[in-house]
């Protein structure tokens, strides 16, 4: 598969369509299963609040992969992401309700590369607050 995105089509400062993603106590619980992270600060309210946390905190791993999908689903093929980054700069507390948190993300197109890629430049958000710094991707665009 390739992108869905030509690169001629795509001029810097392009947005791409902004989404959110729920982060629910039931959502982490099946991605402890999934990845083997069982560290109980991402399923145990009491141990979270005793390490210092406000509470159960989803993964970074978790917030990372649910920011990437901003650029997944607008360029039309996961394997065009060449090159994918991001600190993690506040933790996402998951509040045991059946909301839970929200990870808002947007992007826009930072760079235009050689080799028809771009570096798109995302931003994710929870309760106001930035979630994850220097989040970038470099995608092979058709």
């Amino acid at each position: 598969m390739t992108a869905s995105i030509a690169y001629e089509a795509v001029e810097v400062g392009t947005e791409l369509p902004a989404q959110s993603f729920p982060a629910t106590r039931a959502a982490l619980v099946r991605y402890a299963g999934a990845s083997g992270d069982f560290n109980p600060i991402h399923w145990n309210e009491k141990f979270a609040r005793e390490v210092g946390l406000p509470d159960v905190i989803a993964h970074g791993m978790f917030t990372m992969a649910e920011a990437i999908r901003v650029v997944t689903d607008w360029a039309g093929d996961p394997g065009a992401v060449v090159e994918y980054g991001v600190r993690f700069t506040k933790p996402v507390a998951v509040p045991n309700d059946d909301t839970g948190a929200l990870i808002e993300v947007s992007g826009k197109v930072a760079a235009k590369l050689d080799d028809n890629t771009v570096r798109i430049d995302l931003t994710a958000m929870n309760d106001g607050k930035k979630v994850l710094g220097m989040a970038r991707a470099v995608v092979r665009l058709a």
